[in-house]
């Protein structure tokens, strides 16, 4: 059985769909480089990756920097998201 979580609507969420990023909660000890990527996820759309055991929704997003392709990926909590519908 996969793990399946809730958006900030109370929708089901699992491993696949497609949901927008409303907010981060970044780590106090980023650097700015990495604050600004992170913010920079905001209203993106991704799939999920995975449900962890707490309910986050992972997602991940490539990006092009200086030093080559970047993968981020970040555990979403249920109001960080939104799921989208087709």
């Amino acid at each position: 059985m996969s793990a399946i979580t809730v958006d900030c609507e109370g929708q089901s969420v699992s491993s696949g769909d497609r949901v927008r990023i409303l907010e981060i909660t970044p780590d106090v000890e980023l650097d700015e480089d990495d604050l600004e990527m992170f913010m920079n996820m905001v209203g993106s759309i991704c799939s999920v990756e995975r449900i962890d055991s707490d309910g986050a929704a992972w997602v991940a997003i490539w990006w092009n920097g200086d030093e080559g392709t970047v993968l981020t990926q970040i555990g979403l909590a249920p109001h960080q998201i939104q799921k989208m519908t087709d």
